[in-house]
């Protein structure tokens, strides 16, 4: 079991998330004007690092938000990302 930290709910269980992919994957500003091998790279080709990777995730059983997670691919360690604490609501 993965505890993911959904910035907004707190640490949960990896099944109530979708994992979205790498984070850094940007959409070609002019989608008509790129070739077909670009375009079939942006759809399919992505890194698969052995290591901390920056993941986007969705927590679609809880506040349905996007977010990002850096992880270790090797222990699937969720390690701390910058925002995440600034996105929860502290109540008393």
């Amino acid at each position: 079991m993965m505890l993911i930290p959904c910035p907004w709910c707190g640490p949960r269980n990896e099944i109530e998330f979708h994992y979205g992919g790498q984070a850094d994957v940007r959409c070609p500003a002019d989608p008509q004007a790129v070739s077909d091998e670009d375009w079939a790279t942006f759809l399919f080709f992505r890194d698969n690092p052995k290591g901390v990777f920056t993941e986007r995730w969705s927590h679609v059983a809880g506040c349905r938000r996007w977010f990002t997670v850096r992880r270790d691919t090797d222990s699937n360690r969720v390690l701390p990302s910058e925002g995440t604490q600034q996105a929860r609501t502290v109540t008393t």
